[in-house]
């Protein structure tokens, strides 16, 4: 069995049901749109975000018609904004799979995204879960908010620590934040319980970023080097972050140069790479990433022992050790 199957194991029985929950709600008299949802659908993930909002619940109490909205909102709002994200960043291709703007273009795509956004309004609405929307409405706030940050800074390359935490807590945080309140809040947990769910998700989702922003720097299996994106795109991660602030005025304006003129050349991308390497950025990173992993873990250590609280760590411990 397959390390995400066993985290599943406590759920399996709901997440079977939820696709077919899931695609009954995107259900349209559209043929184009049907098309395009049921490709989205087929290219699910590892599905990782109703997982967290299952297994939350379950740990809280019985998962409810409830938790599957919250689910189905969650997943709305992650496919919307994924949709957007490519138009935005012309992406062609995600994991190896066409974007919708690759296949069908941007117009559609953005439409497409719109819709998803608006099939999870409704459904908030129609069923009175107005709580639940409230905490998605924010999470999509918030991650509005952390990319445009992110682009400002990108600009000036002059992002501190302090503001690399805030952006990632803001891009992608808050959407794992916002599965564990909304699984924790679907069956009626106390508000105690949901800011425990809140800080667990939170530091869960810094740790996920984190481990994204060092594949970067680590040997692509596919191409057997590490890739350089987020330095093509002036992506400021900590890795580099902390190398530059452990350098000189000299070796930083050198690399910033690199970064800021020379970001499609491949050998300059090499050198900042190996620069970081040499600076000791990675093993500072790795340490950072397990410290947010222990503070999720800590927060679990609350709770008695139970096969949801058991897959719910083996989550964090995943999510840190994974390697896609």
């Amino acid at each position: 069995m397959s390390t995400l199957n066993k985290i599943k194991a406590p759920i399996k029985d709901e997440m079977s049901k939820f696709e077919p929950y899931f695609r009954k709600q995107l259900k349209t008299s559209i043929p184009l749109l049907s098309i395009i949802t049921n490709y989205i659908i087929r290219r699910k993930g590892k599905q990782m975000r109703p997982m967290l909002v299952f297994l939350t619940a379950k740990l809280h109490g019985e998962i409810s018609d409830s938790t599957f909205m919250a689910a189905t909102l969650i997943e709305l709002l992650h496919s919307a904004t994924l949709i957007h994200d490519d138009v935005v960043d012309e992406t062609y291709q995600r994991r190896g799979i066409y974007s919708i703007n690759a296949l069908w273009k941007s117009k559609i795509a953005v439409l497409v995204g719109d819709f998803f956004l608006s099939k999870g309004l409704l459904i908030a609405l129609d069923n009175d879960q107005i709580g639940t929307l409230k905490i998605v409405s924010n999470a999509v706030k918030e991650m509005s908010e952390g990319e445009l940050l992110q682009i400002e800074k990108s600009r000036k390359l002059d992002i501190t620590e302090e503001v690399y935490f805030d952006i990632i807590r803001k891009k992608t945080a808050t959407l794992i934040t916002a599965c564990t309140k909304a699984g924790a809040y679907s069956v009626d947990a106390a508000d105690d319980k949901i800011e425990l769910m809140r800080e667990f998700g939170e530091n869960l989702g810094i740790a996920f970023q984190i481990r994204d922003d060092l594949f970067d720097y680590e040997n692509n299996t596919m191409i057997g080097k590490p890739t350089g994106n987020d330095i093509k795109e002036k992506k400021m991660t900590l890795p580099l972050i902390y190398a530059l602030h452990n350098s000189s005025s000299l070796e930083k304006r050198k690399i910033l140069t690199m970064v800021r003129r020379h970001n499609k050349n491949d050998k300059k991308i090499k050198e900042v790479i190996q620069f970081v390497k040499d600076k000791g950025g990675i093993e500072y990173t790795e340490k950072v990433m397990m410290d947010y992993g222990n503070r999720a873990l800590e927060v679990l250590d609350k709770y008695p022992d139970t096969d949801v609280k058991e897959s719910l760590k083996e989550l964090v411990k995943y999510t840190i050790n994974r390697k896609k």
